[in-house]
C-alpha cells in the first residue's frame, strides 16, 4: 500500500487537491495522512495560536470527511504553524511516505511558494514532491485565511 502525505491548509477543499487524491488512488491501494499547519494568518500574529489551531483543525475535519466520501483511506494532525517543521514532525512520527503532495494558493499570493517550501522538502527528507496549487477555500470553511 503506498503511503502519501498530503500538506495544505487554505487550499485543502479545494477540487485540485480532490484531482490529485484520486488520481493516487487509481495506482492502487493508497492511505492518506494530511497535515494542516496551522499557519498564521493575515489577522495577525496576537492569539493566532488557538484560533489558528482552531481554524486549522476545522479544515482538517472537512478535509477529512471529504475525502472520506470518495472512499479515501485518510487521517490527518494539525501541525505546527511552521511547515517545514510541521512535515519533520509528520515524516518522523508517521513516516515513511512515498510521496508528499503540497497544495499552495497561486504564485504571487503563496507564503509557501515564497520560501519555495516543496523544493526545500524534497532536497531534506528525499521524498518525491508533488505541488499543486488552488485557489483558498470558501468563507466558512476553514476561515480566516491563512498563508498555505
Amino acid at each position: 500500500m503506498r503511503r502519501y502525505l498530503v500538506v495544505a491548509n487554505q487550499t485543502l477543499g479545494g477540487s485540485h487537491l480532490v484531482d490529485a487524491v484520486r488520481a493516487r488512488l487509481r495506482t492502487g491501494p493508497s492511505r492518506f495522512h494530511v497535515l494542516v499547519p496551522a499557519s498564521p494568518s493575515t489577522i495577525g500574529r496576537r492569539g493566532w495560536r488557538g484560533r489558528h489551531k482552531g481554524v486549522a483543525l476545522r479544515r482538517l475535519r472537512s478535509a477529512l470527511d471529504r475525502f472520506r466520501e470518495l472512499g479515501v483511506d485518510a487521517d490527518g494532525e494539525v501541525g505546527d504553524h511552521r511547515p517545514m517543521d510541521a512535515i519533520d514532525d509528520a515524516l518522523r512520527d508517521g513516516g515513511p511516505f512515498d510521496e508528499i503532495i503540497i497544495s499552495t494558493l497561486p504564485r504571487g499570493r503563496s507564503r509557501w511558494l515564497k520560501h519555495d517550501l516543496a523544493h526545500r522538502v524534497e532536497a531534506a527528507y528525499g521524498v518525491p514532491v508533488t505541488h499543486v496549487e488552488g485557489q483558498p477555500e470558501p468563507v466558512g470553511i476553514g476561515s480566516p485565511p491563512s498563508s498555505a
